[in-house]
């Protein structure tokens, strides 16, 4: 047998074809689990992206760690089943058909039709499914794509629905009317994980705003806001009771005016002042002041408004130390009038647009530049404009279409998650996190503020919320199962569980007797992906036995976006559920930036095609690269000159030592057939070389266990480069250069051998 000679340069992607094609041909990923049937299991879960977009570099990166961590449990001997996912639900999928059909509103999707307008995005699910299966084939990254899980068939969705069905049980499925973010383009709530994911710099008009007082000739209290389309919906001022404000005096336009605002916000004045006298805000409860607007008045017998309210919320850390309080767009602002009764009536539709309660600009979007300089104009030209300027601050927007986002008052769906928070902190210690600053920090703090989960969206192609209502007495029933919703209906198939065929299915009232009908809503397509763990089997209903013996999972990885998304979706559900964490070790990968450390996007134009860097320089150096530039959790500035690096120092290396080997041992017929030379029978440069090999083989087990990737990386590029080449290969040739086959050239021969055998394992 010769070896195969490799040549000085290697052509890698044409090298990897040849190795992707003998791994198919021969069904080595099939095989290597066939092989371990009976083996321990190490349990994966493969994160679900959506195939509607093309994928990035970031995926590479994300899928070569999986890979790694997988093959290396499956060399250790576990069973390691690798099961695909498809995201196919929510927003990401609803706007791309959108822009397809050019349109823009929930209003044009009606009009169009919505089990039209459904078809539509399960068709485009897919639509790059040829490129993210060739991403992961041609990454070497083995994952059963013949069988995954999907998000949008019956037998996910049954699954889904059992979930719903458990947790509204214990009573922690409810409907509530609150402050939400709320995307008015498309038209629906958002959740405050979701909102987390979209939060960009912004600079924005901000504005101090003169309100006036009843009594009195040019007496004002000062409010700042940096939402000026609120103005209209304003109520009542809050001040805090025990905060000091201070009466001030100052001639602006040639004429006097008093102002109010707290005694340490003075320096937001403009000009020159007197301070006439301080108070406390308890002293100024109850002034009354009119509105702003002589169009609008929101007040009504049972619900006075225009007045200064006490408030426990009120700050001197930004504006006036006054709060402008409009009930239907803050959550402060409508607890407080919950607590006092202040009007509750939106000046602003489902659209973002004023409605008829302001009349002079009823229909115009209030997030419009334009509109919010008319209406600041307006105000100076009520002489009730005391300053304006501009402020920087990171401001939500809609994570699918890049919206500014309302906070607006809505009835939604919520998932009372509140109720575990110390639940879902206490399962959250018991997962191993890399870094574990993430675990304890970002992921531990957004736990600390745990919310409820704002799970209903007011859109079409998602998993339907399953929820039926009786339209006259009220009676609500969560449906858990096919079996159940056609016992209920009488309804002897059920095809498709999506909407609008979902809305048709109704049934009597066990209450009245009266028609049950389903909540419109779909829900939030993170539950959908943290609902894999139990939902990838059809759990209940089918694979029980497979599902536990694949709960929890023993390895996750995913983007550290996921903190506030997959991550948090799976703990949330599987506390909810299972009373414990879903998944054992979770790796958080940071961004990978431009080699000037800016982040990617095509607005930048600074992204990178994947295929255009595997085709140019193949998968191995790619994955080398990205898997020991940088600990996972640390963002990479990707630079191709550290690609070309890696080809030249360390694959040229090995490629090199191992062209040395395979050119005498063909020479002079070396096969590794002789029985291996004890050890201790070696020349000590052999021994060293044996225990040097040893010890990286022990390195990089400690590293891969505890998740180190880079650091193992580095171990085994240290040895090549250092010890196998530069030493032991370089003081050892003339050994191979020798004429005879004696003990000591033998001895070169299986120790070289033995070490690059070992090499490739690694």
């Amino acid at each position: 047998m010769r070896f195969r000679e490799v040549p000085s340069m290697i052509d890698f992607p044409k090298l990897e074809k040849s190795i992707l094609e003998f791994w198919e041909s021969h069904h080595i990923f099939e095989r290597s689990l066939q092989q371990r049937a009976s083996a321990p299991p190490f349990v994966f879960y493969e994160g679900p992206p959506t195939a509607n977009g093309r994928p990035g570099i970031h995926h590479v990166i994300s899928r070569s760690i999986k890979d790694l961590v997988c093959r290396y449990k499956t060399m250790q001997g576990f069973l390691v089943h690798r099961k695909a996912g498809w995201d196919t639900h929510g927003l990401p999928v609803e706007i791309e058909v959108e822009k397809d059909l050019e349109i823009q509103s929930k209003d044009q999707i009606e009009i169009y039709g919505v089990e039209k307008f459904n078809q539509k995005c399960r068709e485009s699910v897919f639509r790059y499914l040829n490129e993210w299966n060739e991403l992961t084939r041609r990454i070497g990254f083995w994952l059963d794509l013949e069988h995954p899980y999907i998000t949008y068939t019956n037998e996910y969705i049954e699954s889904v629905w059992w979930l719903l069905a458990q947790i509204w049980k214990k009573n922690l499925l409810y409907r509530g009317f609150k402050i939400l973010p709320y995307c008015p383009r498309c038209e629906t709530p958002l959740s405050s994980h979701e909102t987390s994911l979209g939060y960009q710099e912004v600079t924005e008009r901000a504005v101090t705003v003169k309100f006036p007082l009843v009594e009195g000739k040019n007496r004002y209290v000062l409010a700042w806001t940096t939402t000026p389309w609120t103005l209209p919906g304003n109520v009542a001022l809050a001040v805090g009771p025990e905060i000091v404000y201070v009466e001030v005096e100052q001639h602006r336009d040639g004429q006097s005016e008093i102002y109010y605002l707290a005694e340490e916000r003075l320096n937001m004045l403009q000009g020159e002042y007197t301070i006439r006298r301080r108070l406390k805000g308890t002293d100024m409860v109850s002034w009354k002041y009119r509105p702003l607007f002589e169009f609008v008045n929101l007040e009504d017998p049972e619900h006075p408004a225009y007045y200064v309210a006490p408030a426990e919320f009120v700050n001197t850390e930004e504006g006036t130390g006054v709060v402008h309080t409009a009930v239907m767009y803050g959550e402060d602002d409508y607890q407080l009038g919950v607590k006092i009764g202040l009007p509750a009536k939106h000046t602003v539709d489902e659209k973002g647009r004023f409605n008829e309660r302001v009349p002079k600009w009823q229909g115009r979007y209030v997030k419009d530049p334009a509109l919010e300089k008319e209406l600041v104009d307006y105000l100076q030209s009520q002489n009730l404009l005391y300053r304006e300027e501009n402020y920087t601050h990171a401001y939500p927007h809609c994570w699918r279409c890049d919206s500014p986002l309302l906070y607006y008052a809505k009835k939604s769906w919520y998932l009372k998650t509140t109720a575990v928070k110390d639940q879902l902190i206490a399962n959250n210690k018991t997962i191993q996190w890399f870094p574990k600053e993430v675990g304890e920090g970002r992921f531990g703090q957004w736990l600390e503020n745990n919310v409820d989960w704002a799970l209903s969206r007011d859109r079409y192609w998602g998993t339907p919320l399953n929820i039926w209502e009786c339209g006259s007495c009220g009676y609500t029933l969560a449906v858990e199962s096919v079996a159940m919703l056609k016992s209920l209906s009488g309804v002897e198939e059920i095809p498709d569980l999506h909407k609008p065929y979902i809305d048709e299915i109704t049934f009597p009232c066990p209450q009245c007797k009266n028609t049950m009908t389903r909540t419109p809503e779909v829900i939030d397509c993170w539950f959908d992906s943290g609902a894999m763990p139990y939902a990838q089997f059809h759990y209940p209903f089918s694979n029980k036995e497979l599902f536990e013996k694949n709960f929890p999972a023993d390895f996750i990885a995913e983007g550290i976006d996921q903190t506030r998304g997959w991550f948090y979706s799976l703990l949330v559900i599987s506390t909810l559920i299972s009373g414990r964490a879903s998944y054992k070790n979770c790796v958080s990968i940071e961004l990978i930036l431009d080699k000037e450390g800016q982040k990617m996007s095509k607005s930048r134009g600074n992204t990178v095609d994947p295929f255009v860097i595997l085709d140019q320089y193949g998968a191995d150096p790619l994955r080398w690269y990205l898997l020991t530039v940088n600990p996972p959790w640390v963002p990479i500035r990707f630079d191709e000159e550290e690609i070309r690096e890696a080809i030249r120092k360390f694959f040229g290396t090995l490629v090199n030592v191992y062209g040395f080997f395979v050119l005498y041992a063909n020479i002079d017929g070396f096969e590794y057939k002789e029985a291996p030379i004890p050890v201790e029978k070696r020349p000590e440069i052999d021994r060293w070389l044996l225990s040097t090999r040893n010890s990286l083989v022990k390195t990089v087990n400690q590293c891969l266990d505890q998740y180190e990737l880079s650091k193992a990386g580095k171990a085994i590029e240290h040895f090549v480069i250092d010890e196998l080449s530069n030493w032991y290969v370089r003081r050892n040739r003339r050994r191979f250069w020798k004429s005879e086959m004696g003990e000591d050239k033998l001895s070169a021969y299986q120790t070289l051998y033995e070490t690059l055998m070992t090499l490739a394992k690694l």
